[in-house]
């Protein structure tokens, strides 16, 4: 009895050590590693007005009627993104680097993932506005660099410091004719826009070497202004790891931009071999239901772009209503509901 006991131990000990020595290992032996997790495709919304909205006491409800905090109310809707646009000097401190600090926090603590999205102005900066922070005003193009990147590296320190880590950061928004005008306007001096592009990117990485650098140029459908604008940062020695578009079509083009976008999203990566993304869409709110088939479609013609480098669609500020700050592309009623063009992103 004792002997069978001890070849049964024997055996056991013998057949655990056989299994120990099949699992997988990371000095290329014999098994695979795990499959890496699939990267989930972004889905969501730039809510840089949410924050003065609220302060206007303004109130976001589902469609049941219940008043729901925004960012909570969009990603139930099916939004895994938020973005942020980032202000040096802004008046009243609206998407200045507390205020979107405290916004991204909320955005973390939803689980929702990062976009920030340095303008390099003290407002608005888009294809017919690049204008430079007032403090910025009698620098040179050296000087500006190095502006540029103590105000990336402390914006982005500061979200470090609160526990957020952006997945994705724009180095300038609709840059067109490029940014920082007129020493960063493109169409006079490539060189120096490509300089400022590669300086914000040297910034990020030296604070989120994994976060991925958008470069940002509106019109998604424009080929030519692409080829145009990424050739000369190219040339400039500009870096970025991601071309991010703009699509804001009528109710009655939509399919005819959504298709010219999708050609040039492929040709961005096979000319570029870089990913691409949809950073922001817009159809009047008025529109519902040309607006929920306008999404759908770039959410799947995204989802086709060459090698899966399509990474993803966000819509922009779709909470405003009620014509806030005169906006009408937004995609809530004058309740303060979604319409039904939100469907689109469940």
């Amino acid at each position: 009895m004792y002997k069978q006991l001890f070849y049964c131990t024997f055996l056991l000990f013998v057949l655990s050590c056989k299994k120990s020595n099949t699992q997988p290992v990371d000095n290329g032996g014999g098994t695979q590693p795990p499959t890496a997790p699939t990267v989930a495709f972004a889905k969501g919304a730039d809510v840089g007005w949410i924050t003065q909205m609220e302060a206007a006491n303004k109130k976001f409800y589902n469609a049941a009627g219940v008043e729901t905090e925004g960012m909570a109310l969009l990603k139930s809707l099916g939004m895994n993104t938020i973005r942020l646009r980032v202000w040096v000097a802004p008046t009243g401190g609206w998407n200045g680097k507390a205020d979107v600090v405290a916004k991204a926090v909320r955005a973390k603590n939803l689980g929702m993932r990062m976009m920030i999205d340095f303008h390099y102005s003290d407002t608005w900066a888009d294809p017919g506005h690049q204008t430079k922070p007032a403090a910025w005003a009698g620098m040179d193009v050296a000087g500006l660099k190095v502006a540029l990147v103590a105000h990336t590296s402390d914006v982005l320190n500061a979200l470090k410091s609160a526990g957020v880590t952006p997945e994705w950061v724009q180095v300038g928004n609709e840059t067109n004719d490029g940014m920082l005008w007129p020493e960063g306007k493109a169409s006079t001096n490539m060189a120096n826009y490509a300089g400022f592009v590669a300086a914000g990117y040297d910034a990020v990485k030296s604070v989120f070497p994994n976060a991925k650098v958008i470069v940002h140029v509106s019109n998604g459908w424009d080929n030519s202004l692409f080829r145009w604008n990424l050739d000369g940062l190219k040339n400039g020695g500009g870096k970025w790891d991601v071309i991010g578009l703009s699509l804001y079509p009528t109710p009655s083009n939509w399919a005819t931009i959504n298709q010219q976008a999708l050609t040039n999203m492929n040709d961005m990566v096979s000319r570029y071999g870089k990913e691409v993304m949809v950073v922001e869409i817009g159809m009047p709110w008025d529109s519902p239901t040309e607006s929920s088939a306008f999404i759908s479609d770039i959410i799947t013609k995204t989802k086709t772009v060459t090698a899966g480098k399509g990474l993803g669609v966000l819509y922009w500020e779709p909470q405003s209503y009620g014509q806030w700050q005169g906006y009408t592309l937004g995609a809530f009623d004058n309740s303060g509901k979604p319409t039904l063009a939100l469907n689109a992103f469940q």
